[in-house]
């Protein structure tokens, strides 16, 4: 699922208002962590995460390794701060402008 310009646009403007709602640890990208983003991801759609990685590439790494292991997009990367998107399979909560 690839997202075009315009739907990355809108859950851009989305994002602003949102509080992370996962914060990654010392220990990372635990199955915990994977749980609990699945849950968020499932019921919000749209979820902002807080990492606390210093070092840049190892963060961009981390940010490849969460959208593949939940199956999401990424939609903004600011610093720390990362916002994913899947679609809710059973009933789409966001609805987004065609491509």
């Amino acid at each position: 699922m690839s997202l075009s310009k315009k739907q990355i646009k809108l859950l851009r403007a989305k994002c602003h208002d949102l509080k992370a709602v996962i914060m990654l640890g010392q220990k990372g990208l635990t199955e915990e962590v994977l749980n609990e983003l699945d849950i968020a991801l499932t019921h919000h759609e749209l979820v902002k995460i807080k990492l606390s990685v210093d070092d840049r590439e190892l963060r961009k790494q981390l940010i490849a390794e969460i959208c593949e292991k939940s199956q999401s997009e990424e939609v903004q990367s600011i610093g720390k701060t990362l916002s994913v998107y899947r679609v809710n399979p059973d009933k789409a909560i966001i609805e987004l402008p065609k491509k």
